[in-house]
This record gives structure tokens, sequence and C-alpha cells, in this order.
């Protein structure tokens, strides 16, 4: 018979086409039962085995850009995006490389480009223009546009790109203001041949509008991509790199006239004298463009200048291009950051980008880019080449560290919207815009990362909170963090079997057996030095003890792959709190706590769990009744936080149960709460700002992290139970919100530590990154690797099924 799963699967994947009557055996095994899942993962291929269809080729997305090894801003800029575009995407769309030469300037690359344009040779455009356009994968072609790459061949230029056939987006790295008519009508003629134009800062957008020609919905803005950075000790790194106590200066890039090193050498005896323990660092080889045209003659000036001012036990030169991660070190330990460039419309400059980042106090002249983004204490601007002006500012900053302290802190946040996974959603974003819908594109799933988790990990507990990503040991610690640990690592444990994982599955449960007091209940806050601190005499406890059973619980229904002490004990404990679950009336407590009594019973089941299973439910069941009509199909008068885990839990009793009674307003419940989160192909759940009356709309913004991630666990459930192909949908959808499908269009997930975001406002993301919503993410990703494979053999057959026809 047909097996109705696969049939609305597919349906749903392939839009409707006729590839859903391919028929298949429902395995008699209810759905919800271990191992189903996989069962039905194994079996997907043979639905598409009888067309005997082929992977289709990714639609390309060509990056006409000079490239590395060529050592100059716009390649490293080309590659950094380029990577983070691959990592997010690379299942949507494949990313290729026209890389730009000259007849004097070849290069060998790591891996070869798919074309090479000479700039200053006529032929090649014409040739190159041929070769794209015979190539059918090509959707988009992006520009990385700057005046110099093309000078002297700018008709050439214009005319490759007028032979295109595909819609080319330019992204203008400069953008100078009163140009005079040639000019203009250049630029004007290069943003006629583009579909869209990306510059970096809102001052481009403003000078091309009012002294270009271009239609204003042409432009996005999308800024200079920052690099995602672990933060690392100041002290530790100055240790490694030879600066202990020192107060470090830096300034990095490639070494031309135009950075004006020399105003601060000029201005560094002053500051000396008023802080000896001063060290210039001067990072960065010479451009190459100046070191074929004049060799090495302006940093000999200034090696000369050091001589002269008796400088040379407080400036180090860093000759080298260094490896990006030795420069981001630089940059993590520099106390504050110079940016002396004399280009007075430099419209944007990556490495003033970088320092900011990196959280670099930063002193700059007044180029634009400086100038929009220094603002409300951001750092300070002082006139171009004038050195007791820098000399001043940054003595006052170097005798004020709370001042400095702040602007790092004020960067960090301002900066956090510009990482490189960003930009790159910004870019994606405007390729699906712009491509007829040829390119769809899908966030791959980050790889599971446990490096913020432990860090966030002593011997004694998860601690609370965290500073950025700093554990911040003041906060003390929570059951309700070290529950969540427990399960996230369990079910970590679970997939990997990684026996490391035991360490901190013993650490988080001993917590627990830490908290658990001799009335058969647990009390919540730690502080740091591992006592109970009053506020567990004056918060209500009850969620927390709803959330330690949930976790042991859990952690029974693995026992069979745990030693047998930790399987015994964590039944022992669970047995000791029995007695006080019928005590027990809040919506959420009760809610966790029949989720723990039924992960319990799935190894071997409990009459007695089951009674209280079905007890707490009939509960919620009396609660459902009271407050629901046709139009508010809910537990409560009104929607607050973990608002799944109440129809989850009914489910759960429904399964443990069998009682349809539970099954049906769970499901009611729960599709009743999905119409109010998710909105327009995202999930957007109830603001902690402000809870959801009835009759009301829901708030707009405070979005927890916690909140997306039990609604994933909840989707995983509703899933095996019910198999409707929306909730797998919604579960994708869900997930894609750490990555970037919310309101700002920003990461929450922060993949170079592991950790999460705290939260996502209005305008900006907490970037603190603490145990809640560190593990709360964690939690949510595993239940994504329960069912990825499945969502990724239906993406897989859905794009062999659309090549074939």
């Amino acid at each position: 018979m047909k097996n109705e799963f696969i049939i609305k699967q597919f349906k749903n994947v392939i839009r409707q086409q006729d590839l859903y009557k391919l028929s298949y055996t429902m395995p008699t095994t209810p759905m919800h039962e271990p191992g189903m899942i996989e069962q039905m993962q194994a079996n997907i291929p043979n639905l598409l085995e009888p067309l005997n269809l082929s992977e289709p080729e990714l639609s390309e997305v060509l990056f006409i850009t000079s490239y590395p090894p060529k050592e100059c801003g716009i390649a490293t800029y080309s590659q950094d995006l380029i990577k983070v575009l691959n990592t997010k995407y690379d299942q949507s769309f494949a990313i290729k490389v026209c890389a730009l030469e000259t007849e004097n300037e070849k290069y060998h690359y790591p891996e070869n480009p798919s074309y090479i344009l000479e700039t200053t040779s006529p032929a090649s455009y014409i040739e190159t223009a041929d070769k794209i356009n015979r190539n059918p994968l090509i959707e988009i072609i992006v520009v990385q546009h700057e005046f110099g790459l093309f000078n002297g061949n700018e008709n050439e230029f214009a005319a490759f790109l007028g032979a295109l056939k595909k819609p080319v987006v330019m992204a203008f790295h400069t953008v100078l203001p009163h140009p005079d008519a040639l000019f203009r009508d250049r630029v004007n003629e290069l943003i006629e041949l583009s579909e869209a134009v990306v510059v970096m800062t809102r001052n481009s957008e403003k000078i091309l509008k009012e002294q270009y020609t271009i239609e204003p919905g042409k432009i996005r803005v999308i800024p200079h991509g920052t690099h995602l950075v672990p933060h690392l000790d100041k002290n530790i790194l100055k240790e490694k790199y030879g600066l202990t106590d020192r107060m470090v200066l830096s300034t990095f890039g490639l070494l031309s006239s135009g950075k004006s090193i020399e105003t601060t050498l000029e201005a560094m005896p002053d500051i000396i004298r008023s802080h000896p323990d001063v060290m210039f660092l001067i990072i960065g080889k010479t451009h190459p463009s100046v070191s074929r045209s004049e060799g090495e003659k302006y940093r000999g000036m200034l090696e000369d200048k050091v001589t002269d001012l008796h400088l040379n036990e407080h400036v180090r030169f860093i000759n080298f291009y260094l490896p990006l991660n030795e420069l981001l070190e630089y940059l993590q330990l520099t106390d504050i950051y110079l940016f002396t460039s004399i280009d007075p419309n430099q419209a944007v400059s990556g490495t003033f980008s970088y320092a900011l980042s990196c959280g670099c106090p930063i002193i700059s002249t007044p180029i634009p880019h400086a100038k929009e983004v220094l603002k409300n204490d951001l750092g300070l601007i002082v006139d171009f080449r004038n050195s007791k002006q820098l000399g001043d500012a940054v003595v006052h900053l170097l005798d004020d560290e709370e001042k400095r302290n702040n602007i790092s802190l004020n960067g960090l946040h301002t900066m956090a919207s510009t990482a490189w996974e960003n930009s790159a959603i910004k870019h994606a974003m405007l390729f699906n815009d712009i491509s007829d819908e040829n390119i769809i594109t899908h966030y791959n799933l980050p790889p599971v990362n446990l490096d913020h988790i432990k860090k966030m990990t002593t011997d004694f507990g998860m601690i609370q909170f965290s500073k950025i990503n700093q554990p911040d040991i003041s906060s003390g610690y929570t059951i309700d963090d070290n529950a969540r640990a427990l399960i996230a690592m369990c079910q970590h444990y679970e997939l990997s079997r990684d026996v490391k994982d035991l360490k901190y599955i013993y650490i988080y449960f001993t917590f627990i057996q830490h908290c658990l007091q001799s009335e058969g209940y647990f009390l919540n806050y730690v502080n740091e030095d591992n006592q109970f601190t009053s506020q567990n005499h004056t918060a209500n406890l009850a969620d927390a003890n709803g959330r330690a059973i949930w976790a042991l619980g859990y952690l029974i229904s693995i026992g069979h792959l745990l030693p047998m002490d930790l399987r015994e004990n964590s039944e022992a404990t669970l047995n000791l709190v029995l007695n006080n679950l019928n005590t027990m009336h809040s919506a959420r407590a009760m809610s966790f706590a029949i989720k723990g009594l039924y992960y319990s019973n799935i190894t071997m089941k409990s009459p007695k769990h089951s009674a209280i299973i079905s007890a707490l439910a009939n509960r919620l069941l009396q609660m459902y009744k009271h407050e629901s009509d046709d139009t508010w199909k809910w537990f409560e008068s009104y929607l607050t936080y973990a608002n799944s885990v109440l129809p989850e839990a009914m489910l759960c009793a429904y399964i443990d149960s069998g009682d349809t009674v539970f099954r049906d307003i769970a499901k009611s419940s729960f599709d009743f709460l999905m119409t109010h989160i998710f909105i327009d192909n995202r999930i957007r759940v109830i603001s902690n700002k402000s809870w959801m009356q009835r009759g009301e709309k829901p708030s707009n913004f405070g979005e927890q992290p916690i909140d997306v991630g039990y609604t994933i666990i909840a989707l995983g459930k509703f899933y095996e139970v019910f198999m409707e192909e929306d909730y797998i949908i919604k579960m994708e959808t869900a997930f894609n919100w750490f990555l970037g499908n919310n309101h700002l269009n920003q990461t929450i997930y922060n993949p170079c530590t592991g950790g999460c975001y705290d939260g996502l406002e209005e305008k900006h993301v907490n970037l603190n990154q603490g145990a809640e919503s560190s593990v709360s993410y964690l939690m949510a990703r595993l239940t994504m690797e329960k069912y990825d494979t499945h969502i990724m053999k239906l993406k897989q057959s859905a794009n062999k099924y659309f090549a074939y026809n």
C-alpha cells in the first residue's frame, strides 16, 4: 500500500509534481518508536532507483575579481566572502572565479580559477565574455570593482559588461565624490550595465544617489565584512608575541605613503614621555605595486625616522603579509589601533573594519568610513597629518582604561552586523532577488561544536552568564542551565558515542544531585563559591524542578549506553523526587516533568511513572478546557515563554498512555501555537518584552534562542508521531533563525566560538553567549542532526527530479 508519509514529503518538496505517485511499503512499526526515523531515512533511496536520476549541477555565481595569491585588499575581500558563502550555501549554488591579471602580473593559484581576464588585453575581454556566455550554469556575475583594476581599458571593460548575457552585480569598493562630467558618465555607464550595485557605506550610497544617475532601488548597502574572533586573553597574546607589560599601538596593511605612518612616528616622543611602556607595531609588507615602482623607499624613510627619533625600543616593523589568524591575534592584543590614511575620499577600509571587530579602540583620520562609524563613543577622529592631535588622543585613551573598554565593547556591538556570515546572508538574498528563482538558497547546517559549552563548564557545573564569549564566574550556576546542558550532552553522546562526553555528563548530573534537598525538591541558584544563594528563597522554583526531572529522565533513557553507576544513580535520584510531583501546578513545570517521566519510561516502563504522567496531563487538560474556545486553543489566557513544551508534554502523555484525548489536545494546541509564531516563512517566537494576551497581536522583537530551541524539539516529536511534512519544514525554518532567517537577517549562532548570542532585539543582536542560549542552540542543532539526513535526501530527490524534467 502507499506510504502516505513519503507521498506527502515528495508532494511538498517537488511542488506537486508526479514523483509522489511512487509507492513504497508502509512499515508496521509505529513512527514514534526508537529507530523508526532512521529506518525511513535508509529506505528513501529506493524511491529514486527506478528513475536512475543523476545529481543535477548547481547554478553558478561568477566572481570577477583580483584573487590571491595577489596581495591586495580586493583579493583578500573576495577570498573571505567566497569562503563564507561556500560554508553557508555550497549546497545551493557554486561560486566560480574569474581572476584579474595584467600582462606583467601573472599568478599561480592554489585552485585554478574558471576564467582569467587579462585587463590590459582588449582581446581578452572579448574572449572571456564569450566563454562566460557559453556556460549555461552561470546565473549571476559579481564584479568586485576598483578603478585602478581597469585603468587605461575603461572602454573595453564597459564593452565586456555589455556583451555579458547574465545579470551583473557591480560592487563598488570606491565611490568618488564630485566627479567631472567624463568620470560621471563612465560610472553611470557601469551602473546602467548592472542589475544591482553594491556599496559598503551609507555615505557611498548617498554620493551615488546625489551625484550620479542611479535608481534608488538598484543600490544595496552591504558593509565590508569582518571576522568573528574568539576574543582571546590580551595578556596571554602579548606574552606569546613578546609584548608583555607593553601598551600596544598598531596599524596594519600593505604599506604605501598614503598611509602616512610618519604621522604616528612623529607623535611617538610625546606619547613615550607619558607612557614609556608603549610599543607601536607597523604590520604589513610594502604594497606590491609600490614595491615595483619605487622598491622599499617608503619603508626606508620610516626606518630612518625611527632611528632619528630614537624610537628603536618603541617601534617594531612586522614586514610580512601575515596569515589571517596571526593578524587577528595581533589586533586582539592591541590597546589602540591607529588609522592615519591621508585620502579624504577613501570610501571604505578593510583594515579599519577588522580592527573594530577585534575590539580595538580606534583613532582615525576623517575618511568617510571613519566619520560614518566612529560615532557615539566608538573612537576618536583627528585631522590629516596632525601628529600633535594624534599624540594627545593616544595619551588621552592610554590614561583612561575605562574609556578604552567602553569604546571596545561599543565597537564589538556596532560591528556585529558586519560579520562575514552576515555579509554572506545579504549577498545570498541579493542573488535570490535577481536570479528569477533559479537560485534558491538553503542554509547549510554548521558542524556540531562543543567548544563554548566546554569553556562555560567548570569542574562543578556550567556557569550561568558570559560577557561576550568569556564565562562570567561571578554569575554563578543554576540547575536550569545544568539540566539543559545534561540533556544536550546526552543527545551528543547518543549520536556520537564520544567517551569524552561522559566527563561533562557526570559534571552536570552531579550538580543536579548537589541541588537536591532532603525534602525531595531542588534548589536552583548557586554562587561562584558553590553555595546556595538567597534567591532560592524568593524565586519560584517550580519550573527549575521540572527541568531537573526532564534532564534525569533523558539521562535514564540512554542508560543502556552509560556506565552502570551513572545509570543507577540517575534512577535513584529521580525516585527521590517523585512524591513531590503531585504538588506541581505550574503548567511548564508539569510539562517538563511529564517529558522527564516519558523519557525514563522508554527503556523500562514504570506504572508509577505512567500514573504520574496521566495525572499531570489531566491537569493540563483541565487548564485547556477552561481557557480554550474556537479561536483560542490554549492552556492559558496568554502565550509566554517555553510555549511549545506544553503541547509536546501532552503528546508525550499520549505516547505513554495511548489516550487519544491527550493526542488531540496536543495537536490542536500545537497547531494553534504554530499559526502565531510562523509568519512569512520564518519563525518569530513570543517576545520576552511582553507576553501575548488573548485577543491581542504578538509583540515584535525580544526573541530568545531558548524558545526557538524548544520549538524545534517539539516539532521533531510531532513529526515522529503525525508524519506531517509541515512539521519537518517548520523545523528547518526554525533552525534557520539561528543562521540568519530572522528580521535582522543576522546570524545568532557564532561559528567561531560555538556559542549562541543571547537574544534578537529590534535593531541589534545581544552578543553575550550565556549558558541558556548556547545550550538551547546545541539542543536544537543535535535535534536537527537526527533528522538532517532525511531532510537532505528529500531536497536531493527534488533537485534530481527537476533536473530530470
